[in-house]
């Protein structure tokens, strides 16, 4: 069985004038504790992780994978949504993933996940983590300070990891959107493409924050955390209730989610 990830990390927004601080690091962390467990990963890190980079490093992630293998996907980044074109979605819109080139060249939405993941071969097993917002009403997402985490003139800022569709669609297709959405069951990028173990619930949002004095997503912190003392026989849903024990928590009201059939949340953690 051969085991293989991807981890991207996006702090840089050119254009947008809504950078992240925690993005990069997050990949990192991600990467470790991979790597720990015997995956080969590759890291899209900053401008590396372009739309067509990350497209491109997906699809051969899953078509080079055979039955029995494992891949890992972890993205920390902005996420936001868009007009919904195909029908498939109750509330008319499509959650969708935040590239480095988000401005120039748009983001990846569910439908582009679920037709990649759905290229893999019989018996492969993907599991996505998304350190990132896949939808909510535009008004909620403003940067949210926190009491200074360290003392100086610019003290560290807490921020949710959403870009409202207006910083990147024209105007056109912004006003199909209307002012807010529907509350629906949850169905972020990548349906049962893949198990999705993801930072909040589709009308919430992720927190960029600062533990101990350096950036980290929370739920990323929180994850990697439960991770450490985590049975060596726990499925993703024990690992999951692990993490729902921290989150969501008064300062940070985040509900992760786990997205999946039953058979994907009874996968043995990294088998």
């Amino acid at each position: 069985m051969k085991r293989r990830a991807l981890c991207i990390g996006i702090n840089d927004y050119p254009g947008t004038g809504s950078d992240l601080a925690g993005c990069v690091n997050d990949a990192n962390d991600w990467a470790a504790a991979f790597s720990d467990r015997g995956y080969a990963v590759k890291k899209l890190i900053d401008g590396k992780a372009t739309g067509k980079a990350i497209r491109e490093a997906i699809e051969s992630i899953v078509t080079g994978a055979r039955r029995g293998d494992s891949v890992l996907i972890q993205f920390s980044g902005h996420g936001s949504f868009v007009p919904d074109e195909d029908g498939d979605e109750p509330d008319g819109t499509d959650e969708c993933l935040c590239p480095h080139d988000l401005k120039e060249k748009g983001p990846i939405t569910d439908d582009e996940l679920f037709d990649l993941f759905s290229a893999r071969p019989q018996g492969v097993r993907i599991v996505l983590f998304s350190d990132s917002c896949h939808s909510g009403t535009v008004a909620r997402f403003a940067p949210i300070t926190t009491p200074p985490a360290a003392t100086g003139p610019n003290p560290p800022q807490r921020k949710v990891r959403f870009l409202p569709p207006s910083a990147f669609l024209s105007r056109r297709e912004a006003a199909k959107l209307g002012m807010g959405r529907a509350r629906r069951p949850s169905s972020p990028p990548g349906r049962y493409g893949a198990l999705l173990m993801a930072g909040c619930q589709d009308t919430e949002y992720s927190y960029d924050a600062y533990f101990e004095g350096r950036p980290n997503g929370a739920f990323t912190f929180v994850a990697l955390r439960a991770l450490a003392s985590l049975a060596a026989e726990a499925t993703y849903g024990d690992w999951y209730k692990a993490i729902r024990r921290v989150l969501p928590s008064r300062q940070y009201p985040q509900t992760p989610n786990l997205y999946g059939s039953k058979n994907m949340r009874r996968w043995k953690a990294f088998s």
